[in-house]
């Protein structure tokens, strides 16, 4: 019975709360090649000075090569694809890895050509992503 009244009071208040488990919506195809869907979980403001979007791609997706002007970490939660910095060799992501991308670095992120990926990306808000080259 004590929790009752603690359950009502949570009910009624104003809360921000977005869901992880949302698709999202479909992408526009402008910077990558086949389907993805994003979800915006957090947007920076005032306050917050980051964004974390959860970002899913169909089997054979890949983003072109781009750069942001804070560091973005990437957080895979399913499946596996493929990540590359420009002058290095491509690593094979997979569930579970963490991996943390340098402010202004060249690089792209896909998913392999059998398995859809999904990640969680966090990264700075204040500037758009700059799209430096077409994927071939």
């Amino acid at each position: 019975m004590v929790l009752l009244p603690i359950l009502n009071y949570a009910q009624d208040s104003d809360y921000s709360i977005t869901s992880y488990l949302d698709e999202g919506t479909k992408a526009p195809n402008t910077h990558y090649i086949g389907e993805a869907w994003l979800n915006r979980l957090l947007s920076a403001d005032g306050e917050l000075n980051y964004n974390i979007t959860k970002a899913t791609f169909k089997a054979n997706s890949t983003l072109d090569w781009h750069k942001h002007s804070s560091p973005q970490v990437l957080i895979i939660v399913e499946g596996e694809g493929y990540y590359q910095e420009r002058g290095r060799d491509p690593i094979r992501m997979k569930k579970g890895d963490v991996i943390k991308c340098n402010k202004e670095t060249e690089h792209w992120h896909s998913s392999s050509k059998d398995s859809d990926i999904t990640y969680l990306a966090l990264y700075g808000g204040t500037q758009p992503t700059t799209w430096t080259e077409v994927l071939s």
